[in-house]
């Protein structure tokens, strides 16, 4: 069966498929910009670690933590206290890294360095590692962050 007059013409259908593509390459470059500005997850209040698995750190070991959408870490210090950090460059966002041996933490993205107390002291890193306060109880470690 032959139509006398078409619904839409040749050029109408091409006008709009160029359109569909457009809009699909336009959001595929305002999505990351979307989530840049308004970040999908927020950080947590704070996160409780079980003694059991992180208490048991030996002097000058770290471990990685789930803090949010990012890594936290925690390491004994020398006097067998803990300390807490998120886990993550001040410069570019990059996981860092404890390196006992050394003594620091490492920033593989840029050859970024900060001190055990999470100081930078080499590379980009234009500021320390954020500190996070550490409570216990009897079976918990509780982290939480600081409102600075």
């Amino acid at each position: 069966m032959k139509f006398k007059h078409s619904l839409f013409t040749r050029r109408r259908f091409l006008n709009g498929l160029l359109a569909g593509w457009g809009a699909a390459l336009g959001a595929s470059f305002l999505s990351p910009l979307l989530k840049f500005a308004f970040p999908p997850s927020r950080e947590p209040e704070e996160v409780i670690l079980a003694k059991a698995e992180f208490g048991n750190l030996e002097v000058n070991e770290a471990r990685i933590f789930p803090w949010g959408a990012k890594p936290g870490i925690l390491k004994k210090n020398d006097d067998g206290s803990l300390t807490a950090f998120v886990a993550v460059c001040t410069h570019l966002d990059c996981n860092v890294a404890y390196k006992p041996d050394q003594r620091k933490f490492f920033c593989a993205c840029h050859d970024g360095w900060y001190d055990e107390k999470g100081v930078n002291i080499a590379g980009p890193p234009p500021s320390p590692l954020r500190t996070l306060i550490i409570t216990s109880d009897e079976d918990n470690i509780i982290i939480k962050r600081t409102d600075t």
